[in-house]
């Protein structure tokens, strides 16, 4: 039953990269056509990166499950562990890509502003 949902949430994380991607393209080649290569390149960015956010986050709730339900041995948590704590370094340095500050900064007095949108009020992420 969990091996089934760890391989449920491996597919939903693949889905989410793969749809994020396709979802990219459309976004940057409508605002490449409307705003230019700039603002394209901004959409795109910060689309793919919160689609591979999601991703992550997705995959590592499959190997949270696979490891601690399925085989319980010391070599699997470590594995688990070394695993988590790379996505997670990883999923830090996109977020702070996008943001362009630490997260707990953003928006605390004195921090530095966000990175700005493009002026197309329909494709602000």
């Amino acid at each position: 039953m969990i091996a089934e949902l760890a391989e449920l949430f491996d597919l939903l994380g693949v889905a989410v990269l793969v749809l994020g991607t396709l979802v990219t393209c459309g976004r940057a080649i409508h605002v490449g056509r409307v705003a230019g290569g700039k603002a394209s390149y901004l959409v795109a960015r910060r689309t793919f990166g919160k689609a591979l956010l999601l991703g992550l986050e997705v995959l590592i709730a499959a190997d949270l499950m696979r490891s601690v339900s399925l085989n319980l041995t010391i070599s699997s948590v470590m594995a688990l562990g070394l695993l988590v704590v790379v996505r997670t370094i990883l999923s830090f340095s996109i977020q702070i890509e996008m943001e362009g500050d630490l997260p707990w900064r953003i928006g605390r007095p004195g921090a530095r502003p966000p990175r700005p949108s493009i002026g197309i009020g329909i494709l602000r992420p």
